[in-house]
């Protein structure tokens, strides 16, 4: 790719939730380090550092840390160590989310404190807390991009918690618009069609969501990876400086079907 098909060349930004191969917050950084984006790049723990590592090398991550948002102080060394090695910041891509299975596979109804807590802790407000620990490294304005899912606006079967858990996840994201808007941060839900991730393997009869969003969709296929990367890449760029506070669905357009 050329320098003048680079439209990020000189931005630099922290992507947070590669697993594997097959993870969302991998195909943005792959799209997003062919477009001329410096990455840093975290991973949860030791165990999964050795499936991470190798991953960060293809896409020449700049830092590659340890980062569990449920540790305290993990999440403030990350913004540290960018602060030190590149001093501002451009964007942010937060793709993690969790639930305790029990919860996950119960009804809403039957959710337990603690793993509502816990889901609405990963999942929520960590992105929250990066959004505070970023806008003192954004003087020049930046982007702050987060994943949700149709569940957090319509009952999806089996969905269950995680449903009231991207809603809040997306609320925030509009009221943080709001608020962040005048220095020229801008923040958005990405909410792709289901994609056969590690993370979504814990939600019972995912091969159906699957199926339906084929059958359903005005383009009968489901979305990759590197198909919500493009997507992000535009929302970070400079040509999407006037948009902020969306919720931007990446489905082939199954959101907008009866």
């Amino acid at each position: 790719m050329t320098q003048a098909h680079r439209p990020l060349a000189g931005k630099r930004g922290l992507i947070v939730g590669i697993a594997n191969q097959n993870s969302i917050a991998y195909g943005c950084a792959k799209i997003l380090h062919e477009q001329g984006a410096e990455v840093a790049i975290t991973y949860l723990n030791d165990k999964a550092e050795k499936y991470v590592r190798p991953l960060a090398e293809t896409v020449d991550a700049n830092l590659v840390l340890p980062l569990n948002v449920e540790i305290p102080g993990e999440l403030e060394k990350v913004f540290a160590a960018i602060g030190e090695t590149w001093g501002e910041l451009d964007f942010v891509i937060h793709s993690i989310a969790y639930c305790p299975m029990d919860d996950l596979h119960g009804r809403v109804t039957d959710c337990s404190l603690a793993g509502f807590q816990q889901a609405m802790h990963v999942s929520c407000y960590s992105f929250i807390e990066m959004a505070r620990l970023a806008e003192p490294l954004m003087p020049h304005g930046g982007a702050l991009i987060t994943m949700s899912y149709y569940g957090a606006d319509k009952v999806v079967e089996n969905y269950n918690i995680m449903g009231p858990v991207k809603a809040a996840l997306e609320s925030s994201a509009r009221y943080m618009a709001h608020e962040l808007g005048a220095r020229g941060i801008r923040v958005h839900a990405v909410s792709p069609g289901p994609l056969k991730t590690r993370a979504a393997s814990g939600i019972a009869h995912f091969d159906r969501l699957i199926d339906s969003a084929i059958e359903h969709a005005p383009q009968n296929r489901l979305v990759d990876i590197e198909d919500v990367g493009n997507v992000c890449a535009f929302l970070v760029s400079d040509a999407a400086r006037a948009l902020t506070g969306e919720v931007i669905y990446v489905d082939g357009g199954f959101n907008i079907m009866a």
